[in-house]
């Protein structure tokens, strides 16, 4: 769940010895965190509800089945935003009950506390109230979404969304994941709308007056964040995969968008029904498409009922692109993915979060590869990496494993480091001790834990009994403690048809090079150019490792480790001149790691322009995509210096042209996937270089209206950013006709993207009227922060009281934030470290914090780096 996110256990972990920070974690026996008193257990929840959509309030009665594990005269769980009343305890055996009890509600704590007047004793009871609660306008609890269709005007849809601790805006209940229970629905709806959950309807009751009850069945025993809700004018469609009722669920006459969803949803179930070895257990699992948008998330794994928004579930042919029906693939696989690793088998605590999303990840994109090889979707491992290592370069980084204490902890756990670090650091222990014995530990691990919680040595134990060798050594040096190891080639040398590497190991991190570097055990594979792959266990800082032929040798051969990689200068030297022999995936990751490495001072920046030099033109469309991207970079640190930048730009275009042309504005018959991708990456990257021929085509064609789906929102996207005033009147008309939701969303966001200032400023006057939609408004502010981030920071800051009902609650912390994350100007650190210091709690100030390390080192890199950019354009240009 949740795309594309201080703890205690990130330690003062430069100060630490390698041994102590990879020491194991908890011993299971230990009890779960909690922020609720363990004096009583619910074991089922049996809920009703009624909701009042035009109201956006809800009522509801619970009756929970407890255990008190010791005497106490207080019972407390979780509810926000809920007046209660008839609230009694009942004994399981016997009818005599407690006198009402006294309610207390915590609004800081998110507690409701019912005082009795007198201890009650250990045993089983039935606690029951009635209650109220308030429906919202953004993903937290029960939510409205209202959106508009093509034939019947608006409508208003309700769902929920509960991870990491919204259950409690519905239920009042024990809303932690450890606390483990049975749920049975009932919900009081409109005739004419079709009410979901995590299982199906077991019956329906006519109550007249144009409104029936609905009776879900009993649930498996979950967490209370896998409860899901959804009431609307939907039509379903289903399929059968092994035995399994596999449905998607749409606004009324979209079902035909999400065939691929369901034809997918068949696929996956049976690849992962065999690869757990644990067949899926509940009768049917739904994927229920919700039109707008959060700027959080875009799926929630809820058992049975994944909750997915519309741009990332349909396929309107209208406007989605092959890269869309790759996300929607992978989308949908990520979040089956969790239908065992995550709810059959839950984290005990946020703190092991990553144990849901980092293992997702990972299965995702690994199915995404087996049944679709043609898209070379294998390929992005490295950018998944890359997205990691960006963040666990900085300070403000954190282990995989961290502690989370509150409730805005744990909504900031949702980030690179969990779910991509996670996922590179899964792939690189796969690798280390072989698919099939991954596989074998995998299962036994899910065996052992089902309908339970766990810890990360829960799974480490199961590895290291599949592999018959302490994995959990290396996996505790990546998972305990934050950071890149950096694998510097020393020395090589060739003797009698073999090479032989002299290795050593530190830390690669871009903003404290001086710091005492941390210590891993890290597998590393080395091959020489076309040779065959060798490997090592890199241990106490140094190593050897020999590998046949003496050609140019490739650290990390394959990229499925979880470090970078320095080369001397001739070694570097000698792979650019074999760059073109090289494996695709390889020089993914060379590129990678010398842009990195450059900009970090640890080689020369130019460097990154003699690999692009090297880039052959027949060279993998995700390679030159790479190439596109990392020149886009290049060209964002100039901003701001237009001659500096010019001569920049006339290289970068010069570069990129004979691909574009090569590839083209019209798709060829039997085009592979990845070069429809390119394409529009090229236009996309060309148009912000300044290409006057790209912009003035895109141009045309928008005013012939002649916009192959493939290319309508990248030609929106160059049209928008280049707009003038007329062009943006033009744009927002067309916003306000649209009446497909996922069309209208986009256009909105488009409006937000000018390069215009003033253009942008107006951008931001509307996304605080009512006009845009209640989901698309924080989505418009983000748009127009990319290309003025001052702006767009200054004017949510000031407009605060109205932003903060356009996010998410527990997400303010970072979404503010990241408005500025972008800036190249240093005064941005201050006003960020202001905000921070007024709205944000001290101990959820993590992206704030990053926000403002990325800030000081952009404009490091702009003035240490760019100067021997500067001289090479000047000698190559």
């Amino acid at each position: 769940m949740r795309t594309p996110l201080v703890s205690a256990i990130a330690f003062a972990l430069a100060g630490l010895s390698a041994a102590a920070v990879a020491a194991p974690a908890a011993d299971t026996s230990q009890l779960a965190t909690t922020q609720l008193p363990r004096s009583v257990r619910p074991t089922h929840y049996d809920v009703a509800v009624v909701p009042h959509a035009d109201k956006l309030t809800f009522d509801g009665k619970v009756s929970i089945a407890v255990d008190v594990l010791e005497p106490t005269a207080s019972i407390t769980l979780n509810a926000i935003d809920m007046s209660f009343a008839d609230v009694a305890l009942v004994p399981a055996k016997g009818k005599a009950k407690f006198a009402a009890p006294k309610v207390a509600i915590d609004e800081k704590a998110q507690t409701a506390t019912f005082t009795f007047d007198h201890a009650v004793p250990v045993g089983s009871y039935t606690l029951s109230m009635k209650y109220t609660g308030k429906i919202g306008t953004q993903a937290n609890g029960l939510f409205a979404i209202d959106y508009d269709t093509k034939a019947d005007g608006k409508k208003r849809a309700l769902y929920t969304q509960f991870e990491n601790s919204d259950a409690r805006r519905f239920i009042p209940s024990w809303d932690e994941p450890a606390y483990k229970a049975t749920f049975t629905l009932k919900a009081t709806v409109p005739s004419n709308e079709m009410a979901v959950s995590n299982m199906p309807a077991a019956s329906k009751k006519d109550l007249g007056n144009g409104l029936t009850e609905v009776t879900f069945q009993p649930s498996p025993k979950m967490s209370t964040y896998l409860l899901f809700f959804g009431l609307g004018e939907f039509d379903r469609a289903t399929t059968k995969s092994d035995g399994v009722e596999i449905g998607v669920i749409t606004q009324k006459g979209l079902t035909s968008q999400a065939q691929f969803t369901l034809d997918s949803g068949k696929a996956v179930l049976q690849e992962y029904n065999a690869y757990f070895g644990v067949p899926y257990p509940l009768p049917k699992l739904d994927n229920i498409a919700s039109p707008g948008q959060s700027q959080f998330f875009a799926a929630m794994e809820n058992w049975g009922a994944i909750y997915t928004f519309e741009y990332a579930l349909l396929l309107d042919p209208s406007i989605s692109t092959q890269s869309d029906k790759q996300e929607v693939f992978n989308t949908a696989a990520h979040e089956m993915a969790h239908q065992w690793f995550g709810d059959l088998v839950t984290m005990r605590w946020w703190d092991d979060l990553w144990l849901n999303e980092g293992f997702a990840s990972w299965l995702a994109s690994r199915t995404t590869q087996r049944l679709h090889p043609e898209w070379h979707t294998n390929l992005e491992a490295v950018s998944i990496r890359e997205s990691a290592m960006s963040r666990d370069a900085v300070a403000t980084t954190h282990p995989v494993v961290q502690h989370v204490e509150t409730v805005e902890q744990a909504s900031q756990a949702f980030d690179s480091i969990t779910y991509s670090k996670g996922e590179s650091v899964i792939r690189m222990l796969e690798a280390y001790v072989g698919a099939d014995t991954w596989q074998k530990g995998v299962q036994a691990y899910i065996k052992a834990h089902e309908y339970g919680n766990t810890v990360s040595d829960d799974l480490w134990k199961e590895i290291d009994k599949a592999a018959g060798k302490p994995v959990s050594t290396v996996a505790h040096d990546f998972t305990l403690q934050p950071g890149i190891p950096l694998v510097r080639v020393e020395s090589v040398s060739c003797a009698n048809g073999s090479t032989t590497l002299t290795l050593s190991q530190g830390e690669f991190t871009r903003d404290r090079p001086e710091k005492k570097p941390l210590a891993w055990h890290v597998p590393v594979l080395a091959k020489t150019v076309g040779g065959k792959p060798s490997s090592t266990l890199l241990t106490d800082g140094s190593g050897t490792l020999t590998v046949d032929g003496c050609a140019p040798v490739v650290v990390n051969a394959g990229q499925t480790g979880y470090y970078r990689t320095l080369y001397k200068p001739a070694q570097m030297k000698a792979l650019e001149g074999a760059f073109a022999k090289l494996e695709p995936i390889d020089q993914l990751g060379l590129a990678s790691d010398v842009w990195a490495l450059g900009m970090a001072g640890l080689q020369p920046a130019s460097d990154v322009l003699d690999l692009i030099k090297a880039v052959p033109l027949d060279a993998s469309p995700v390679l030159w995509e790479e190439v596109a991207g990392d020149l886009a970079s290049l060209d964002r640190y100039y901003d701001g210096d237009a001659k500096r930048q010019a001569a920049l730009r006339k290289y970068a275009i010069a570069r990129l042209e004979p691909k574009f042309a090569q590839v083209g504005w019209e798709a060829k018959a039997g085009e592979e996937a990845p070069v429809a991708i390119l394409r529009s990456d090229l236009i996309a990257t060309l148009s912000h270089l300044g290409d006057a021929k790209v912009i003035a085509e895109a141009r045309r064609r928008y005013a012939a209206n002649t916009m192959p789906a493939e290319l309508r929102k990248t030609i929106l996207s160059v049209v928008a950013a280049n707009a003038d005033a007329a062009t943006w009147d033009k744009l927002h008309a067309e916003a306000k006709a649209e009446k497909t939701p996922l069309v209208k969303d986009r256009l909105y966001a488009l409006l937000a993207t000018p390069e215009d200032e003033a253009l942008a400023k107006r951008a931001l006057e509307l996304a605080l009227t009512d006009e845009p939609g209640a989901t698309n408004s924080a989505a418009m502010i983000s748009a127009a922060s990319r290309e003025h981030p001052a702006l767009a920071f200054d004017f949510a800051v000031a407009n605060k009281d109205k932003v903060d009902h356009f996010v998410d609650s527990t997400s303010t912390s970072r979404y503010y934030p990241r408005l500025a994350s972008g800036s190249m100007d240093i005064a941005m650190v201050d006003k960020i470290k202001a905000f921070a210091d007024k709205y944000i709690e001290p101990t959820s100030r993590r992206d704030a914090e990053t926000s403002m390390a990325n800030i000081k080192y952009r404009v490091m890199v702009r003035n240490e780096r760019l100067p021997a950019v500067d001289a090479w354009l000047k000698k190559n240009g």
